[in-house]
Parts: structure tokens; C-alpha cells; sequence
């Protein structure tokens, strides 16, 4: 199997990579990304791209699934503007690309809470995004919807005290739902669904990728 992977250098395309260097089952694994990783590895293929420049190269978005794991904060892209290019352009023309050229599968990371109608700019985004992959016509699209992530190492002004602040009351039983989840996990799940290659549409919630990973 071959991987393609947009949003390779953040917190949990970075795990991401790492497992599918790993699985066996996947020969070969294709990142595409604004800047060199310095990563090596002989199962390893970086393309450094322009996303505002997608036909450039999307002749090379070519293998069975596509991991889009891209994600930036308001603050970090410079307005919502940006972000909305960052989060759902780059991430939708990258999908219509690689669904044009044949790829099975689609694997993204959304957020808990994505809706489509809703009044809050973050899940409205996601949820908008969400509905646009799924009306491509990949054979499998699975989607992630992870709470709050524990990310190691974040830079991300004022997130570890949010999670910090979450975890508190989870331990008293509150916002459960809400409860921060590692990176990893997230990295997990994507790779033991993607292995499956079946057809269909799953939408994961933070329960259902907690359960998938219990039974890893």
C-alpha cells in the first residue's frame, strides 16, 4: 500500500508518519509539505509543494489512502481568512485531486462539534469541510472527530491550560466528551481504519476512537 500525507510537519501528522513508517503493510509513504522535515527513511518520499499552487503537482498525488491532517489556529494563520485557506482550501483541493486520480481512501482529522450549521466560525468551518469530502465520491472516506488534543511540546498560546482546565473536571465526571485525547491516538485510529480498504463513509466521534484504539 502506498500513503499520501498533507499536514505531515504538525503535532499529529508527525505521529502519523512514524506508525505508517512502521506498518509493514504500507510500502511506501509520500508527504507533501512547505518546508524540508529532515526526516529520513527508506519508505520515505517528501515533496516539498505550494498549496496555492496545486497543479504543480497534483499528478503526484497518486497511491491508496490520503491522510489530511492539516490544522492551524486563528492566531497562527493571521485571521480567519487565512485560516479558512489553511484549514479547508488547502485541505478540499487536495482531497478533489487525489479522489480525480484514483485514490481509494480519504482520512481526516475534523474537530468535535463540526457542524456545517453552526454559529461558531471553528466548527462551522470543519463541518463545512466535512460535507465537502464526503460529496467527492472516494470509495471510503473515514473522518476523525478528536476533542482537545494533548499535543507534546505545543507552542499553541494557552493550550496546555485548557487542557489542564479539562482535565480537571474530568476527573469529577464533567465534559467527558470534551476529555483531551493524545495525538497519537488519533494517529492510531487513522492508521487501523485505513488498513481495512472497504467502502463506505465513517464519521468517528471521541468515544468511537477511544473504543477502536482499547481494541487495537
Amino acid at each position: 500500500m502506498k500513503a499520501l500525507v498533507i499536514g505531515a510537519t504538525g503535532a499529529t501528522g508527525k505521529d502519523l508518519v512514524s506508525l505508517l513508517l512502521q506498518e509493514e503493510r504500507y510500502e511506501q509513504v509520500d508527504i507533501f509539505v512547505r518546508r524540508d522535515p529532515t526526516i529520513n527513511h527508506p519508505k520515505l518520499k517528501v515533496h516539498i509543494v505550494d498549496f496555492n499552487h496545486l497543479e504543480q503537482w497534483q499528478d503526484l498525488l497518486q497511491g491508496d489512502v490520503l491522510f489530511s491532517a492539516m490544522g492551524t489556529t486563528r492566531k497562527q494563520a493571521g485571521g480567519k481568512e487565512k485560516q479558512w485557506v489553511i484549514d479547508y482550501d488547502y485541505q478540499y483541493n487536495t482531497a478533489k485531486a487525489a479522489q480525480a486520480n484514483g485514490v481509494h481512501t480519504l482520512e481526516l482529522i475534523s474537530s468535535v462539534n463540526a457542524n456545517a450549521q453552526s454559529s461558531l466560525f471553528y466548527p462551522r468551518m470543519k463541518g463545512a469541510l466535512e460535507n465537502a469530502v464526503l460529496a467527492l465520491g472516494f470509495p471510503q472516506v473515514v473522518i476523525m472527530r478528536p476533542p482537545s488534543l494533548i499535543r507534546k511540546g505545543t507552542d499553541r498560546f494557552g493550550e496546555p491550560q485548557s487542557v489542564a482546565i479539562l482535565q480537571f473536571f474530568n476527573k469529577f465526571g464533567l465534559l467527558k466528551s470534551w476529555e483531551p485525547m493524545p495525538t497519537e491516538m488519533v494517529a492510531q485510529a487513522m492508521v487501523k481504519t485505513s488498513l481495512e480498504l472497504t467502502t463506505g463513509q465513517s464519521i468517528l466521534e471521541a468515544a468511537d476512537i477511544r473504543n477502536l484504539i482499547a481494541n487495537f
